[in-house]
């Protein structure tokens, strides 16, 4: 209990000696990178990333259609390419 009293305090003193201007300068700091178009890009990307690795529907990619209305539809990962 003595340890978390001194940590406390010790972060309380570190804390005030950084003073009220520092704070702002890493505030505004941090509401400009999250503000950052660039950063909502790569926040968007990395959702969508990750939605679709966590996706337990196979992802389906069309054939050879059979006729003008029908197209056969098989998961991505049954796939099997000549070319490889």
């Amino acid at each position: 209990m003595l340890r978390l009293i001194i940590g406390v305090a010790a972060g309380y003193v570190l804390g005030t000696k950084a003073g009220r201007a520092r704070y702002e300068q890493i505030s505004k700091t941090t509401r400009a990178v999250t503000g950052s178009p660039v950063t909502r890009k790569l926040v968007q990307a990395g959702r969508q990333r990750l939605s679709d690795r966590l996706n337990t529907r196979p992802q389906l990619e069309p054939m050879e259609p059979i006729d003008e209305r029908t197209t056969v539809m098989v998961p991505h990962d049954q796939i099997r390419r000549s070319a490889q």
